[in-house]
Formats: structure tokens, C-alpha cells, sequence
């Protein structure tokens, strides 16, 4: 036969219940039950008060809160929000300061609380991000050391579609390399005005570019297609920190003259953007003078690359010091009768491990580091 619960309010009745009958007294009560004696008065003082529903549990919660936030400010607040519904509480409350400056608001931490409660904060999906650029940048002394590659901005033509230039210069010498209108920033025609460029002035050592897409992705050392194919060329592809600009900025700065200078507000297509882009280009590289390049023009400082392009790169080759192992097609790797997941986008191609600590392995794709594995807490660690 199973115990029967008693719960705390029974327990209470049951007291009231012996104190009405005369027997006890409040020390024997106290016992009893297991409470104090100020406990036992406050049951009999409420029970006499307002009867059982005096024995209920009370709120703790204080009676009043000198600093809670008033309700016509609250009203305001959720007024503003309802009319903005994409500002956040910070710029509510800038709005708020500048339409009562009189009025005293609370914290911007205040607010967001009063309006998550209010049910007027949209959950935020949490988004997977590009891992950081942990390497230092190199060093540009010299034609071909670096090229910086990037998308303009997009903008609407006469036609309806969407241009987005891609554009490639040299660092050292501000060259123009390429400067193409396509219609989106995709892989595949990225790859193509690539390898044209490619074909026509060399390799570079390094490549630089911002983090997005098709340049860099959210996988293991923020690799992508692109970053894959530019490694196997035996070019260092490098990225600009986020929200850091100013690392390409003489990238950046050209764009400015490209807006100004060749993005035709009359072009009707694609082909016709094409040409304001091929005279913009040449102008640049050719007649305008650099104030950076002593007032000479980019073509009088560049110069081709000794490094061909190869159409068909073998994979990467590792030193006798490095254990080899090939990218299954689901992206895992088996090591030390292990299985880790690195990428899908290396499925079919060799990554080597060398050992730098006691069961602590570096893990690098050719010569670009991807992590290390640490053999003791059986996981991969991204750099």
C-alpha cells in the first residue's frame, strides 16, 4: 500500500485543527509540526484573520518598487517601438530623449527588458559565421605579391537586372587586372574571370578579399571552393578582419573612383555596362596619374607574374614528417582509429597532420593551417 503524501496545506489545517481542540500548546505545536513558534502565531494570526484562505502561500514579492520604471514612461516606450517595429531599445531611446527632453528614460539594459516582456522582441537565428583570419598579413615590395579581389556593390541597370562588378587589382602597383559586370556573386563565373586573368598576367603569391561569399565560407578556416582552388594554385589567400575595410584599402579606395567614374546610370545591359567598365579600366591603368605612385600610372609599374598558371594543379604534397590522410567523401578523415569532420568541400584530396605536443596534432591543407586535433579531449580545434 503506497505512503499517502500530505502536502504543506493539510499540514496547516491539522495544526489550526489541534489548536482549536485545547490540547496543545504552542511549544508543543512547534514540535510537532517542525517550525518555529513566530510561525505557528503567524498561521493562528491569519487563520483568525481570513480563515483557510489565510494559510495559503503569500507573494514575497515587495509591495512596492521605488525605482520601477513608470507606467506612462512604459506606455511611451512600447508606443515608439509599435511605430518603429525594427528599431532596438537603443535607438527607441534616443528617439524617446529627443521628443520629451524633460523626461528622465531608463537604461537602454531597462528597456530591452520592458520590451522583451511586452512580447515585441523578434528572436534573433543565430547564424553561423566565418571563422577569423589568424595569420599575419604579407608583406607587397613588388608587383604580384598581393591582388585584392572584390564585388561592388550591386546596383539596378535599365534593363531591371542587377550588375555586380567584380573586381581584381594589383596592390604594389594599383594595376586594374580585371574588372567584370555579372549578375551575381557566384562561384562558377567568379572562377571564370579568374582563370581568364589568370591566363593573361601570371599567379600572385597572395590573394586578399573581405569574408563573404563566393571568397571565403563558414567551414574549417573559413575555406571555400574558391580558397580550396587558389591553395592548390599555390596562392596564399588572405582575409581582411570583419568589419575592417581599411585592410584593403587601396582596394576600396579604387572602388570609390569606379562609382563615380563607370558605374552608368544609362547602361541598358550587362554588355553595354561591360564597355564603360573595359574604357574605365584602361583610363585607370593607363592615363591617370597616382599621386602614391609619384604621379606615374599603374601601367608604369606593373609587370607580369613569373608563376604560369596551371590549368590542372596536382594535389598537395607533404614532408616525411607529416602523417597523410584523405578527405572521405561525407568530409571526415580516420586518424588514430578516429573519425573527425572537417570539411565536404575537401572530400577526395590529402590533409597532413603533424604532431607539435604530447597527443596534440596541427592540421593543414597543403600549407594553409586548418586547426589541430587534440587526441586526449577527441575533437578538432579550429584555429
Amino acid at each position: 500500500m503506497p505512503w499517502k503524501v500530505i502536502n504543506q496545506m493539510d499540514l496547516k489545517i491539522q495544526l489550526i485543527n489541534d489548536w482549536s481542540e485545547g490540547h496543545s500548546s504552542i511549544t508543543d505545536l512547534s514540535q510537532k509540526y517542525g517550525v518555529s513558534r513566530p510561525t505557528v502565531y503567524k498561521w493562528l494570526k491569519r487563520y483568525e484573520h481570513f480563515g483557510i484562505e489565510g494559510l495559503k502561500e503569500q507573494s514575497r514579492a515587495p509591495k512596492r518598487c521605488p525605482h520601477r520604471t513608470a507606467e506612462y514612461i512604459l506606455n511611451l516606450v512600447i508606443q515608439e517601438k509599435l511605430r518603429n517595429r525594427k528599431r532596438g531599445p537603443r535607438k527607441i531611446r534616443a528617439q524617446l530623449k529627443r521628443k520629451y527632453p524633460e523626461r528622465e528614460f531608463p537604461a537602454v539594459s531597462t528597456m530591452a527588458y520592458w520590451l522583451k516582456k511586452e512580447g515585441l522582441v523578434e528572436p534573433r537565428k543565430k547564424r553561423s559565421r566565418v571563422p577569423p583570419y589568424t595569420e599575419p598579413f604579407s608583406e607587397c615590395h613588388a608587383p604580384n605579391d598581393i591582388w585584392s579581389i572584390d564585388y561592388k556593390g550591386q546596383f539596378h541597370m535599365k534593363d531591371g537586372h542587377v550588375c555586380y562588378p567584380l573586381t581584381v587589382s594589383d596592390n604594389f602597383s594599383r594595376f586594374i587586372l580585371g574588372c567584370q559586370a555579372l549578375e551575381g556573386p557566384r562561384y562558377d563565373p567568379t572562377r571564370r574571370c579568374l582563370e581568364s586573368i589568370f591566363r593573361e598576367y601570371g599567379l600572385p603569391r597572395a590573394i586578399r578579399t573581405d569574408n563573404g561569399t563566393p571568397f571565403a565560407g563558414r567551414c574549417i578556416g573559413g575555406l571555400s571552393r574558391l580558397m580550396i582552388w587558389w591553395i592548390l594554385l599555390g596562392i596564399i589567400p588572405e582575409r581582411i578582419h570583419k568589419g575592417c575595410p581599411q585592410e584593403n584599402g587601396r582596394h576600396e579606395r579604387m572602388h570609390r573612383t569606379l562609382k563615380s567614374n563607370a558605374l552608368d546610370p544609362v547602361a541598358g545591359n550587362l554588355k553595354e555596362q561591360q564597355k564603360a567598365f573595359d574604357l574605365y579600366r584602361h583610363d585607370y591603368n593607363n592615363d591617370r596619374p597616382h599621386e602614391s605612385l609619384n604621379d606615374q600610372t599603374p601601367n608604369d609599374y606593373y609587370g607580369k607574374s613569373n608563376q604560369s598558371y596551371v590549368e590542372h594543379p596536382h594535389p598537395p604534397d607533404y614532408s616525411h614528417d607529416y602523417l597523410v590522410r584523405q578527405v572521405r567523401h561525407n568530409g571526415e578523415i580516420k586518424f588514430m582509429g578516429r573519425m573527425f569532420y572537417l570539411t565536404e568541400s575537401l572530400a577526395g584530396l590529402p590533409v597532413g597532420l603533424k604532431e607539435i605536443e604530447d597527443s596534440l596534432w596541427q592540421l593543414q591543407f597543403s600549407f594553409y593551417a586548418l586547426g589541430s586535433i587534440d587526441l586526449r579531449k577527441n575533437k578538432f580545434i579550429r584555429n
